[in-house]
């Protein structure tokens, strides 16, 4: 609202210094009273507008179109004190259409042109005569006024398309960045649960060990016949049951941070790839280089190949190859499917929020919950993401087709990235 309100403010100022220039300046005769009275109405609604909502206050989108629509209005009526579409100040039909496309939704900027669009044609045939020198009248040929209304027009059209889409653009991108975003985030969320497990036996350990002693030693010293006997050694024994389950659970977590979090890259390939087995499809790992290359799992890289993974078990007939070569100083993986491969018309843009070139998946797996976890089925984010987070951890990500069918994507790391991601993160 506040933006909206110093915007129109200026564009007062702006409309009253023009008046006043060409009225008391430049001596044309122009209807000064009723110009003003314009000028001082929008001023007065300003001001009302301005008291009532003095606090931050985001306005609807209808109500964000009427003030737009009351602009175009107010801007209407000075031009048809001010020589119509003769006048050059007509070119400020396209602020409201630009803010409005920019800022609100696609059937509200289309209604406000069409508003334009008549508002243009109104003061091109109702209007005061434009204000000049009386000494040297200015007759503007009829060709050249419909030359200036057609071109406004469609200026107003070119602006309104241009800012759309630019403005559409920039939140689909910002869309995607946030899912891209939830997902690293759950990811890692999963990856900190062995620490807390850790954390907590950590911390249970001790008052578990206390209450341990304590009942050894209440049963030292009780008679054998008394009652209680019983339920004290019940209490010592599910004391050292749970002090036994927390150690266990203590020396999963060390076990996770020393084998599951650093381990060899054909065991963590074929960790990613096993959720994807089973419906249908051969997936088929194959892994050469020079030595054995153990890596981090992190979150990066479990998401990323795991999405790559995924959409090609959705899309191939028969089977998924997986092979990954590595060196002493890069890993190259490919995941190619034997499916019908991707649009090459789109193929350039793979990676882009909101692109596929793959409309559906089965049915069947569908159903099973594999196809497209993440609710973002054909829209394109599941690449963005995966490719978000493999660059992420200074890996590059490349998409294209088999010779004869399929779609095949490569994925190349710098072994140092992939030894110790977390330097790689920027």
């Amino acid at each position: 609202m506040r933006t909206l309100l110093v915007i129109r403010t200026l564009g007062l100022i702006g409309q009253a210094v023009a008046i006043l220039i060409v009225f008391f300046g430049l001596r044309y005769q122009l209807p000064i009273a009723q110009c003003a009275m314009v000028i001082a109405a929008t001023a007065g609604l300003n001001a009302v507008l301005f008291f009532r909502h003095r606090g931050v206050r985001v306005m609807s989108e209808r109500e964000a179109a009427a003030q737009l629509a009351f602009d175009i209005l107010q801007l209407t009526s000075m031009l048809a004190l001010t020589g119509g579409i003769e006048n050059p100040f007509t070119l400020l039909y396209l602020a409201p259409i630009v803010i409005s496309a920019g800022n609100l939704s696609l059937g509200a900027t289309l209604a406000l042109a069409l508003l334009a669009f008549g508002s243009i044609s109104f003061v091109s045939v109702f209007h005061w005569p434009l204000p000049w020198d009386p000494k040297a009248p200015l007759e503007l040929p009829a060709l050249y006024v419909a030359g200036s209304w057609i071109s406004l027009t469609l200026g107003i059209g070119f602006c309104l398309i241009y800012a759309w889409r630019t403005a559409d653009e920039s939140r689909r991108m910002q869309a995607a960045l946030a899912a891209a975003q939830a997902a690293l985030t759950r990811e890692q969320r999963l990856s900190d649960l062995g620490a807390l497990a850790a954390a907590t036996a950590h911390e249970l350990g001790t008052p578990l060990g206390t209450i341990a002693v304590v009942a050894r030693e209440l049963e030292r010293g009780m008679p054998k016949n008394s009652e209680w006997l019983e339920d004290v050694r019940l209490l010592r024994g599910q004391a050292e049951r749970c002090r036994e389950i927390l150690s266990k659970l203590s020396q999963q977590d060390t076990e996770e941070d020393t084998i599951a979090k650093r381990l060899p890259l054909p065991a963590l390939i074929d960790e990613i790839a096993e959720p994807h087995r089973g419906f249908g499809v051969d997936i088929n790992v194959t892994t050469t280089g020079s030595g054995t290359l153990t890596v981090r799992r992190t979150p990066e890289i479990v998401h990323g190949l795991g999405n790559f993974i995924e959409n090609a078990v959705d899309f191939a007939e028969n089977r998924v190859d997986i092979e990954a070569t590595w060196d002493d100083e890069a890993v190259h993986m490919t995941i190619a499917d034997d499916g019908a491969g991707f649009d090459p018309v789109i193929l350039a843009r793979l990676g882009e929020p909101y692109v596929t070139s793959r409309a559906g998946v089965d049915p069947e797996r569908e159903t099973t919950g594999n196809a497209h976890a993440d609710g973002h089925a054909g829209m394109g984010l599941g690449f963005f993401i995966a490719k978000t987070l493999i660059e992420r951890i200074g890996g590059s990500v490349n998409f294209g087709n088999r010779p004869k069918a399929g779609a095949v994507v490569r994925v190349d790391f710098p072994r140092k990235s992939l030894e110790n991601p977390a330097t790689s993160r920027g």
